[in-house]
């Protein structure tokens, strides 16, 4: 049950919202003025703030400025009352950190609206996703389904590619993020001796591109088609403006940008010291997760040689390393298709 303070220097306004608040389903305790407000929220660390403005001893810019300056409060979620709201005040309360204003009188429905898209935007920015695309695609999917990202990828338009096209290309700059609605893509680098190296493989429902867009730079790979893909192209203004609309959710996408530097940090670190056995144990386990979304696992259909290129060997060593692995009974072979059979004991090799 979430937790919600309530601010107000008027008796019958400040119990009315706590009882509306209880039958919406939230736990709600109540604060006569500023202070002691300020206080109450320093002991209970409530989920979300609902103030007035204004208020004997402390009015709620002092009590938002308090709160902001705490560690332990600066990210509550916080909603102004107000019985009317100058544009100056407006920007004030949202310059200091506000959330939200809501203007008396109002409706329960409005009031509980209200709350439930803050704490719904504060779980998204709480949660912990990880710096990989899997983690970009669920917090742009989060976003979506919240209504705080409003950039349905069906409404644009639509590129079918065929396998080897490509989507773009190192050193160009960005025109749209693209949405991969069916198929298979791979991002990679070529070395200065010609060889690629394979930087990320990409599957249904995954988004191609952003850090590029994100960062305002040229693409650092080429991303080609490794099965024929369709994907929805969504323009770089809609991307940008919708990221940064919010700097709250701009800040998350960056705190995901430098995890994922990171996560590609590691993978670098991985294949200049791990082992051969253990860079194609993980490879396999990396692309058995990236391309098997249902419960039913399916046989990994990807060139040795893209694999080759994703662990960074040559062909031939990995063919060797594919082969102890089937006479091990880790892995299976079928029509050039490889199906992993013991995948907790492969994934063990990586330790």
């Amino acid at each position: 049950m979430k937790r919600i303070l309530i601010i107000d220097d008027h008796n019958e306004i400040r119990e009315n919202i706590a009882e509306i608040l209880t039958l919406g389903g939230y736990h709600a305790f109540t604060a006569e003025n500023g202070k002691k407000g300020v206080e109450l929220a320093l002991v209970e660390k409530p989920d979300l703030v609902v103030c007035d403005i204004m208020m004997p001893e402390l009015d709620g810019y002092g009590v938002l400025h308090l709160l902001r300056k705490n560690p332990e409060t600066e990210h509550v979620p916080f909603i102004f009352l107000t019985a009317k709201v100058e544009r100056s005040d407006f920007r004030k309360g949202m310059e200091m950190g506000a959330d939200d204003f809501i203007t008396k009188p109002f409706d329960d429905i409005e009031l509980l609206n209200a709350i439930e898209i803050r704490l719904k935007k504060q779980d998204i920015l709480q949660h912990k996703y990880t710096g990989t695309e899997k983690g970009m695609n669920e917090l742009m999917q989060d976003l979506k389904e919240s209504g705080f990202m409003h950039m349905d990828p069906e409404q644009y338009e639509t590129e079918f590619l065929s396998k080897r096209q490509q989507v773009y290309s190192e050193g160009k700059r960005p025109k749209y993020l693209y949405y991969l609605k069916s198929g298979k893509v791979k991002a990679y680098r070529l070395h200065e001796d010609g060889k690629e190296y394979i930087t990320n493989l990409y599957s249904t429902g995954d988004y191609i591109g952003y850090v590029a867009l994100l960062e305002n730079s040229t693409y650092e790979d080429t991303a080609e088609v490794l099965e024929e893909a369709e994907l929805a192209m969504i323009p770089r203004e809609d991307f940008l403006q919708a990221v940064f609309n919010d700097m709250t959710i701009a800040g998350k996408f960056i705190k995901l940008i430098t995890g994922n530097v990171k996560d590609k940090e590691d993978r670098l670190l991985h294949l200049a010291y791990d082992s051969l056995r253990k860079r194609v144990a993980k490879a396999l386990v990396d692309i058995q997760h990236k391309f098997n979304a249902g419960s039913e696992p399916v046989p990994i259909d990807i060139s040795r040689e893209d694999i080759a290129q994703y662990v960074g060997t040559a062909t031939e060593s990995l063919i060797r390393t594919l082969s102890d692995f089937k006479s091990e009974k880790l892995i299976e072979i079928k029509e050039g298709k490889i199906r992993i059979t013991d995948l907790a004991k492969l994934s063990n090799l990586l330790y």
